[in-house]
């Protein structure tokens, strides 16, 4: 290894990357891993053991070693490295870079020129703040601009329709550029140019647009009632930090122009090895390597190795000086303080929701477990439904449930056979369960307790199917689809769970599950064979032929709207057949 900055990646038997780490000396940093194991973390040791090969990336700074570093882990998201969790899925407020802006909702941050605020961890914070601008300012909200009449949002006063152009730009971007300190947290600069606009307008006569500047900046006013001032000026955020068995969270306010104006918080996993300082770090890293806007004083819980080369990459990114500190005393303590009190709520609320979820999952699988009077809980659930119109298009469904919650991975649809076209769910389930049973105990994985969809009648028809196939230890009950009564093997009088009891829940979860994913197959079956049936009415064009139109143009549209001579492209169509087919719709014999 080179005694120079870079970053290396680590990588497993398999050669996917499980670990990117930067160093000012890669062959210091590198060997330090393989050295004695005595000091190292357990998570560092599980890492060490994991390794089948290196890589390493000479960079020109430690500077550019940390951006590479960021790139590199938003990318492959290494196993072992801190992370966000579900960081891409949170959304923006956009606005856009056009003549006439949009502003509207994205969870995609794109270089297109255009300003994107957030992220926000709340898409009804999102939502809330979008339908206040719209009552604030009068935004556009179509896509095109070249309407030759106004819509009704401009009737209704809700727009200025520049695509019809009633509006000049100067006075729209006046209100964009209001939109963007609104944004910021810069209210009060909103309320000074509300306040000239509106003295311009009452001087020019203009009562009715003065008296909506007026509306305007009474709802701007309201709001800046509700923001408490916490420091003297200037943008900052401030970061607190908490851990607990439940987790690591950071929490960080925003204050733009001495106001708070809000606060996210956002959960970290692969940290529960490593040391406070580490973990800071690399939510720094990731959090402003994704943020849409970065202020010029950023407030930290404790002070880190590589603050200043933190402060260095920050304000390269925006372009102008940025600042990294750990206060001592003082307002921004207490700021840094109230984020991680915050932070430490957070982690308490969601301890509270693990266990009611421990409650409804694998609570509710063990209590399942002993009113069915198995040995344990079981671990593996699988339930099966029917689902058909008169017998056509029938479909089942096969959903698994593991720990009490949904294995979506192992869930299964079948296209049923023998039925066809007559409807007998009986046979369908007797199919169904063949299909899924007749090489389980080979192939695996062999349920604990299996639930078909109906009464006595599906359990009585599925039974000698599932026990002929090798699985006569497995539990099977049939669920009744009106009052949830279980039926089991041999017994005559249904089981009833007791109403509001979890294990009651866990089974109509199941059974709706099931449900759901039968009847969604089954529409989409129905949706396709109603899409192409039409093109059967047409003489010459089989099942054949009928597949190829609809696999080369995609849709119906497309196949009425092509030619004669792109249908003889078609493979399999001659040219009567083409004819036949272009006749057929310009004849308009298919309504």
């Amino acid at each position: 290894m080179p005694d120079k900055p870079g970053v290396y990646l680590m990588k497993d038997g398999k050669n996917r990357i499980i670990y990117v780490g930067k160093a000012i000396n890669l062959k210091n940093r590198v060997r330090s891993y393989f050295q004695s194991s005595r000091n190292h973390s357990p998570k560092v040791i599980a890492l060490v053991a994991r390794i089948a090969d290196l890589e390493y990336i000479i960079t020109a700074s430690e500077i550019e070693a940390l951006i590479l570093e960021c790139n590199l882990i938003k990318k492959h998201r290494p196993k072992y490295n801190i992370s966000l969790r579900d960081d891409k899925s949170y959304p923006y407020i956009k606005v856009t870079r056009e003549d006439y802006p949009r502003v509207y909702a994205t969870r995609k941050v794109v270089k297109d020129g255009a300003r994107y605020f957030g992220p926000y961890t709340s898409a009804g914070a999102v939502h809330e703040t979008l339908k206040l601008l719209k009552n604030l300012f009068p935004l556009r909200s179509c896509r095109q601009l070249d309407a030759k009449r106004p819509c009704l949002e401009h009737h209704i006063k809700r727009c200025l329709a520049p695509c019809a152009g009633k509006v000049d730009h100067e006075t729209y971007g006046g209100m964009i550029k209001a939109v963007g300190l609104f944004l910021e947290g810069r209210s009060d600069a909103v309320v000074k140019q509300l306040k000239q606009a509106m003295g311009q307008a009452a001087e020019d006569l203009e009562f009715e647009q003065a008296a909506r500047l007026r509306d305007q900046l009474a709802a701007v006013e309201k709001i800046i009632e509700k923001q408490n001032m916490v420091t003297g000026s200037g943008d900052q955020d401030a970061i607190g930090l908490a851990r607990s068995a439940a987790g690591v969270c950071a929490q960080v306010f925003f204050i733009r122009s001495g106001k708070m104006v809000g606060r996210d918080h956002f959960m970290l996993t692969g940290g529960e090895d490593e040391t406070d300082q580490t973990i800071l770090e690399a939510f720094v890293k990731q959090y402003y390597s994704q943020a849409a806007f970065i202020p010029r004083e950023i407030l930290l819980p404790l002070a880190l190795a590589e603050q200043h080369l933190l402060a260095e990459w920050l304000s390269g990114v925006k372009g102008g000086r940025v600042q990294v500190e750990t206060p001592k005393r003082g307002t921004k303590k207490d700021l840094v303080n109230m984020a991680a009190g915050n932070a430490a709520t957070v982690l308490e609320e969601q301890a509270v929701r693990l266990e009611a979820d421990a409650g409804k999952t694998a609570g509710a699988a063990a209590e399942l477990g002993q009113y069915l009077g198995l040995p344990g809980a079981p671990e593996r659930i699988e339930c099966f439904d029917i689902s058909h119109i008169q017998g056509s298009e029938t479909v089942a469904s096969m959903v698994v449930f593991e720990g009490g919650q949904p294995n979506k991975n192992e869930y299964r649809r079948y296209k049923l056979k023998t039925v066809e076209g007559k409807p007998d769910d009986f046979k369908s389930m007797q199919e169904v369960v063949g299909r899924r049973y007749r090489e389980a105990i080979e192939k695996g994985p062999v349920p604990d307790l299996i639930i078909i969809d109906g009464g006595k009648g599906q359990l009585s028809s599925a039974l000698p199917i599932i026990r002929a196939a090798g699985l006569t230890e497995v539990t099977v009950v049939g669920l009744a689809k009106e009052f949830e009564h279980i039926f089991r093997e041999g017994i005559s009088e249904p089981l009833i769970l007791p109403r509001h009891s979890q294990s009651l829940y866990l089974v109509q979860r199941i059974r709706d599950e099931a449900h759901r994913f039968a009847i969604t197959y089954h529409r989409k079956l129905r949706s396709k064979r109603n899409l192409v049936s039409v093109l059967d009415h047409i003489p010459g064009i089989g099942a054949k032929r009928r597949k190829a139109l609809w696999d080369h143009f995609g849709s119906l549209p497309k196949i009425k709207a092509a030619e004669v001579a792109e249908l003889t492209k078609v493979n399999g169509m001659t040219l009567p057949a083409a004819e036949a087919v272009y006749n057929f719709f310009r004849k308009k014999v298919y309504e």
